[in-house]
Formats: structure tokens, C-alpha cells, sequence
């Protein structure tokens, strides 16, 4: 993130393209893991990129700094965005976000919340996530139902 504050030292609040990542881990039971945070609602492990990441290079460091995990393959579902994609955070920051998601079952060791980022994290169907989830991820998780055919 050093990178993004280097940036808004230059250009403060206005907004800023910035380029990420998130992954939909799913079990054996086709449950998918969210993550409760701790800056809002429900949503998939992931994160911007950092300068000279690819973004499966991001979508992996992400899912290991959040979950503990450590991600093998990665199939990607689609990349998002456009106006729908712009958001406004608390402290008055902009940004319009372009984001890879990847999805993967592919994931070893145990999952190890950082508390820093995370109220909760588990796995839920897709028949019944829960409130809060925020509706960017909820169209990403509606994207791979859509395109997977689960």
C-alpha cells in the first residue's frame, strides 16, 4: 500500500485508477470463504496491486496476508470495471477500481485471520450469503455462478 500513499501525498482525494485482485476459494462443498471487515461489509479475500505484481502475483499475496493461505492455480472468472466500479471511501479518497477475480481450489494450510482486516471469515453457499455483502462482490460471485453453471 506504500504505493497508493505515495500517490494520494500527490494528488490527495481526487480519483485514482488502481488495479487489483480477489479470489473466490471454494471447499469441498462448493462453499465459498468471505471475509467480515473490518472497513465494512462481507467480501471475497483480495487487494490492490502493488508496483511490479502481476495480478496473480497480487491475488496471491493478498489471500496470504488475509486468510493465512497459501493459493496454488488460479482460473480467472473476469475483470471488472468502469463507473460502476468507483468508490468513495470514509476518508474522502476516490478511486475507480479495476479487479481481476480469480477462483481457485487450490489452497493449502489453515486459515489464520488477520484481525487487523477481518471481524470474520468462513465459508458460505451461494444460496445463502450474508447481509452485508457489499454488491461489488456480490456481482463478482453472481459473474462465476453465471459463467460456472453451479
Amino acid at each position: 500500500m506504500d504505493y497508493v500513499k505515495e500517490l494520494r501525498e500527490l494528488v490527495g482525494h481526487r480519483p485514482l485508477i488502481l488495479p487489483g485482485s480477489v479470489v473466490i476459494i471454494l471447499n469441498d462443498k462448493d462453499e465459498l470463504l468471505l471475509q467480515h471487515r473490518t472497513d465494512g461489509g462481507w467480501g471475497l479475500p483480495g487487494g490492490i496491486m502493488e508496483l511490479g505484481e502481476s495480478l496473480e502475483e497480487t491475488a496471491r499475496r493478498e489471500v496470504k496476508e488475509e486468510t493465512g493461505l497459501t493459493v496454488g492455480s488460479l482460473q480467472l472468472v473476469d475483470v471488472f470495471s468502469g463507473s460502476d466500479y468507483y468508490l468513495k471511501v470514509s476518508n474522502g479518497d476516490e478511486l475507480y477500481s479495476v479487479t481481476a477475480v480469480y477462483v481457485t481450489r487450490d489452497v493449502k494450510g489453515t486459515i489464520t485471520m488477520d484481525e487487523s482486516e477481518s471481524l470474520d471469515m468462513r465459508y458460505f453457499s451461494v444460496e445463502n450469503l450474508p447481509d452485508g455483502l457489499t454488491n461489488e462482490y456480490r456481482h463478482y460471485i453472481e459473474t462465476y455462478v453465471r459463467k460456472s453453471g453451479v
